[in-house]
This record gives C-alpha cells, structure tokens and sequence, in this order.
C-alpha cells in the first residue's frame, strides 16, 4: 500500500498516485479534499515504500516503523502532538517505537514528519502498512 502513497517535497501532507502520464504524475491528497493534480518530474518526489529510519545497526523500512507506532497505539492516531510536543518528547516517543533509532542521524523534524504522516494515513483509514511481499512472508511462515 506505501507505494502508492507519495510525499512531494515543498507540499505539506501525502499524496496516493492515481496515474501516469508523460513526464509528470496525477496524484491525489490523502486527506478529507481528495484534490488532483499534476505532480511533475523537476519536484523531489518520493514513495514512503521507500524510506527507511536510521537506527544503530541497520536501516529499517518506513513500514516496519508505522506498524510499531500502530501496536502502541492500538491503530488509534498518535498519543503525542507533533506541533506541540518538545524535541526530547519527540525522542522518547520515538524511543519507544523504535528503541535504537540513531540519535545523531534522525532528526526533531524526521520524527514530527514521521507521526504527522502516520496521524494522516490513520485518519485517511490507510491502516495497512506492510508490503504485500512482506504479508505473503508472515502467512507462510
């Protein structure tokens, strides 16, 4: 499902892709407004299937971080304001989610926009994050 969904840098909020076309996509905002427009190649966009959070060891998959913050929330919007919350609120927030996220490489802003996207997905009722190979793996095993 993340790959579908897309953040444009410059553009608050997230976007789903509708479609294709010549050197541009039509995207949609994931949010009440369901707005088209076109999203051309010259804008940094990025699919959320692809990023990943620094951590001590590894990287690890937006979508492994999504499903953490959905288990402590119970699939409920985030317990903590982005906007409101203090930096070290943020990082023990995180902490808990994620406990050995790379202090030094994931920033303030990172986790805002990480728990603003995840508060958006949920609100949007996009509540399955994993890949659909990821899904496949689980059943099989």
């Amino acid at each position: 499902m993340l790959k579908t969904i897309l953040s444009i840098s410059g553009k608050p909020g997230l976007y789903k892709l509708i479609s294709q076309g010549k050197n541009m996509l039509i995207v949609e905002s994931v949010n009440a407004e369901k707005k088209r427009f076109p999203a051309y190649g010259n804008e940094k966009i990025i699919s959320l299937a692809d990023i990943a959070m620094y951590t001590d060891d590894a990287e690890v998959p937006l979508y492994e971080v999504l499903e953490a913050i959905k288990e402590k929330e119970k699939s409920a919007a985030a317990s903590i304001d982005p906007k409101k919350a203090t930096p070290e609120q943020l990082r023990e927030y995180l902490a808990e989610v994620l406990p050995n996220f790379d202090r030094e490489r994931v920033y303030v802003a990172d986790i805002k926009k990480l728990v603003s996207w995840y508060n958006i997905l949920v609100a949007n009722g996009i509540t399955e994050f994993k890949p659909e190979e990821a899904k496949e793996e689980t059943v099989t095993e």
